[in-house]
């Protein structure tokens, strides 16, 4: 019989309608126990059911190059001069329109090492720099090219401040200016090319001309405003295409997770990184601006600040997407320029010699 217990107020039904209330209130009972093990299977179920992670992302970054991309590219000076190109001829192709003049004698250099400044004289601070700056294995003709082209940036670079003490100095000892060893760095092979050229510097229509260099262009170089936003344009140092310096040999790939590049890019993501698209090249093509796309925003950047933040070799550079193990699918670019990491071609260039300045 169906108990109703004190916290059960229904009114008791009629004996004559008794019996069926407690066949329906048991049926219920029934239906309910025999759906309870489903139930608690369903739960069950679900609980085993593990939640599906989205898959990871990875950033890769195909590109070209080491360096800024502005003048003479060593491994291309390498190359030329595997082909028989002296070292006028190569200068004269890295520095458009300029010829080979002579510094002012008796010239020294003030180099600024940790932190004391040292005078130098000229071509005892070029024998220190151009065993530094290159193998001393290479052809005669490279090394030769790399001494004028270091004896002509110390004459013009002017990397300290000569209104302050301490900063009255031509040039740093590290690659911000140029390396310099000193004496203990210097070869035969090296102190040759620099005796063989001694006093020749590169002039643009009759005054020293900045020789930038670096180690590789990646099959071409790029006009120095492209290079470094605010620089004014110069003739000389204009991109032109450097064939012994592309190819596969030239050509790098870094990947990084979506999680490590939004480390390293920190505040110019806005919400949740989702990539990167580049905006404009320059003739070479490296990157000159380029959008760090955000899930709350874009944030615009230079090429050069990118590059220094990822970590890349050179703003030659190209962005795509992994989706776990999926196909790698490239960003978006607005720059109109094909995605191709480095020409491929090497044609054979003719020689085309400097000219000595009267």
């Amino acid at each position: 019989m169906l108990a109703i217990g004190s916290t059960y107020h229904r009114p008791p039904p009629t004996p004559a309608r008794l019996p069926g209330v407690l066949a329906a209130v048991l049926a219920g009972l029934t239906l309910s126990a025999a759906a309870a093990p489903a139930a608690l299977a369903a739960r069950a179920a679900t609980a085993r059911t593990p939640h599906t992670a989205p898959a990871p992302q990875t950033l890769v970054i195909t590109g070209a190059g080491d360096g800024h991309g502005v003048g003479m590219s060593q491994d291309g000076a390498l190359g030329y001069a595997e082909h028989s190109w002296t070292d006028q001829a190569i200068l004269a192709h890295y520095y458009t329109g300029t010829a080979i003049g002579q510094a002012p004698a008796d010239t020294s250099v003030r180099v600024l090492v940790g932190a004391s400044v040292r005078k130098v004289p000229l071509e005892r601070y070029v024998r220190g720099v151009v065993s530094a700056e290159m193998p001393s294995s290479w052809p005669l003709a490279a090394l030769e090219a790399q001494a004028i082209a270091s004896r002509t940036y110390a004459l013009t670079a002017h990397a300290g401040d000569r209104s302050k003490i301490g900063q009255r100095f031509d040039v740093y000892s590290d690659t911000r200016s140029q390396v310099y060893l000193g004496a203990a760095a210097e070869t035969a092979q090296t102190n040759a090319a620099v005796a063989a050229t001694a006093g020749q510097i590169v002039t643009y229509q009759g005054s020293p001309a900045i020789t930038y260099f670096y180690s590789s262009s990646g099959g071409m170089t790029e006009d120095v405003q492209n290079a470094w936003p605010g620089a004014e344009p110069q003739p000389w140092l204009q991109g032109v295409p450097d064939p012994y310096d592309a190819g596969s040999q030239f050509n790098w790939t870094l990947s990084m997770s979506f999680a490590a590049a939004s480390a390293r890019l920190r505040s110019l993501v806005k919400g949740g990184f989702r990539g990167i698209e580049v905006l404009t090249r320059g003739v070479s093509p490296r990157i000159l601006t380029a959008a760090i796309l955000g899930s709350a925003g874009s944030t615009q950047i230079t090429g050069a600040e990118l590059a220094a933040r990822l970590g890349l070799a050179d703003t030659w550079a190209y962005f795509s997407v992994r989706t776990g193990n999926g196909p790698v699918k490239p960003e978006p670019d607005r720059s109109e320029a094909a995605p191709q990491p480095a020409p491929q071609p090497t044609p054979q260039p003719t020689p085309a010699g400097g000219t000595i300045a009267g």
